[in-house]
């Protein structure tokens, strides 16, 4: 155990000497490398990178971060021996993961993660802890809408820059209209509001935002997932904690913590996610 945290030690050690040369050109980490201290104190600290924008999943409010990603990292880094109060959590937008993995700014990443052979070449992955699907958000009251060939002549919402609406519109219903928001809370504002039928992502994404109060019995997830993200923990190339994130990742779906840190973050929007492929199995270290 203690030489598994002090490679994650050397780790944090390392990031906080690339982050002093890099000058820090992004929004990851916005604490300030001050806060990523090793050994210190009751002990050394592990930088794990989330969401914080994403309700359900990864989520900062104030000084506080939720979601089911936040609860299985605390969890995955309890049995690798760190105290939630040495977690030190690092934004990690989507476009940056690599590089924040790469460059020794986390230690491992938690961030609706897909693992994918291309990013394989570059960063390693545990898992996955979640296997979600491309899915569609819509009102509460919309009997209509089963499966994305039902978007003909609809008004579909997703987020500038993703690919989900558009492989609607190109492999599911070709007359679907489609809408950029910049982020999903602006497109689930516009289903609310009735500007469009549908908001469409990964299942997991939309079951966190159906779960916020504000839009809790005005919108439900389909439940018609028609595709396959296996979410992984994000680890550096070289590493040597992959197969204890792999059993801890076991362990929390064998205690019962999984299926209960899922009920607590999303269970209020009654999505219930595809069971043939969860709880996950997880794969080999490679």
């Amino acid at each position: 155990m203690r030489a598994r945290r002090l490679a994650l030690a050397l780790t944090a050690v390392a990031a906080l000497t690339l982050g002093a040369c890099s000058g820090g050109d992004d929004g990851a980490g916005s604490g300030g490398s001050d806060g990523a201290t090793a050994g210190g104190g009751s002990g050394e600290k592990i930088r794990i990178g989330i969401k914080f924008d994403q309700p359900g999943l990864g989520y900062q409010d104030g000084s506080d971060y939720t979601g089911f990603d936040v609860d299985v990292a605390t969890y995955v880094a309890g049995k690798l021996g760190y105290e939630p109060d040495q977690i030190e959590w690092v934004q990690a937008p989507s476009a940056q993961r690599e590089t924040m993995l790469q460059n020794g700014q986390v230690d491992m990443i938690f961030a609706t993660y897909s693992i994918t052979d291309k990013r394989k070449e570059v960063v390693a992955f545990a898992g996955p802890y979640f296997v979600a699907g491309q899915d569609l958000l819509v009102a509460a009251d919309d009997d209509s809408i089963s499966g994305p060939e039902d978007l003909e002549g609809k008004n579909l919402c997703s987020v500038t820059g993703s690919t989900s609406a558009q492989r609607i519109k190109d492999e599911y219903a070709t007359g679907t209209n489609l809408l950029e928001q910049p982020g999903y809370g602006e497109c689930v504002t516009a289903l609310v509001a009735g500007t469009v039928d549908a908001v469409t992502t990964d299942d997991i994404i939309l079951a966190g935002l159906a779960s916020l109060p504000a839009n809790e019995g005005k919108v439900k997830v389909v439940g018609n997932p028609f595709s396959e993200e296996k979410y992984g923990v994000g680890l550096p190339k070289d590493n040597d904690v992959c197969a204890d994130v792999n059993s801890a990742i076991e362990a929390m779906i064998e205690d019962g913590s999984w299926q209960k840190a899922l009920d607590d973050n999303v269970g209020a929007s009654g999505y219930e996610p595809n069971d043939s492929l969860n709880p996950p199995t997880v794969e080999a270290c490679a």
